[in-house]
């Protein structure tokens, strides 16, 4: 039974504390997680599309819609003739660090872990907090641009098309490999039903202000409060 550690901070199966140096891969979801926006509803907000493609998200988010790979298409289909420029200034106006996210990835530095940022988001975007934060490895989706307009569609990669619920494990379970760990030393952050197959692959699986279906199933969920709440159950 899941049971609160302290208020906003619920544990199952497993008794804390843990110590952050027995694990060697911490992988955390972008949007909503280490950061305060979903950048696609936030691009969406240039064409006037913003309610329309929210309401696909927040679904897409709660496990409502099977097809992640299809929602992400219907959304980015609606961001069509969206300048590069509104890109930017959802980055330098809107965009946040969440609370605690620096501090986190602080202590996991210090602790010798890896940092893994894989997002069913855009490039545009992970590349600039991969900058920010220090972060050793991403994996996240492109956007196709032409004449500095996004065209609606995304860019095939050598991986794959879209990095959704099953490519964020396949790259946890590859980063692992590349390291010579198993994946029960990885740590797993998310929010979103498109975290759970990675989240269910990792040693420790963490919900940060998630959706009902991924409190559930986490074995830390942090429902108050920022990132770094993570240091109350698993220490430096």
């Amino acid at each position: 039974m899941p049971q609160e550690h302290a208020p906003g901070l619920v544990i199952q199966g497993f008794t804390p504390p843990l110590k952050l140096q027995d694990f060697k891969l911490a992988a955390f979801d972008m949007d909503s997680t280490l950061i305060n926006i979903e950048c696609v509803d936030e691009i969406a907000a240039a064409a006037g599309r913003k309610e329309e493609v929210a309401a696909i998200t927040e679904a897409a988010m709660r496990g409502e819609i099977a097809d992640y790979k299809d929602s992400l298409r219907r959304r980015v289909a609606l961001l069509k003739g969206v300048g590069v420029q509104h890109m930017q200034e959802v980055y330098d106006r809107r965009l946040q660090l969440n609370p605690g996210a620096e501090e986190l990835v602080r202590a996991c530095k210090q602790a010798g872990l890896k940092l893994l940022l894989v997002s069913g988001g855009f490039t545009f975007f992970t590349d600039r907090i991969r900058d920010r934060l220090g972060i050793d490895y991403t994996r996240s989706n492109v956007l196709e641009v032409e004449a500095g307009r996004l065209t609606g569609r995304m860019v095939d990669q050598p991986w794959g098309d879209i990095c959704d619920g099953a490519e964020k494990r396949r790259m946890l379970v590859e980063t692992c490999q590349r390291l010579g760990i198993s994946t029960r030393q990885a740590i797993a952050v998310g929010d979103g039903a498109n975290d759970l197959p990675m989240m269910g692959e990792a040693g420790l699986s963490v919900a940060y202000h998630a959706k009902p279906k991924v409190r559930e199933q986490a074995m830390v969920a942090i429902n108050e409060g920022g990132l770094d709440r993570l240091l109350e159950v698993v220490r430096p």
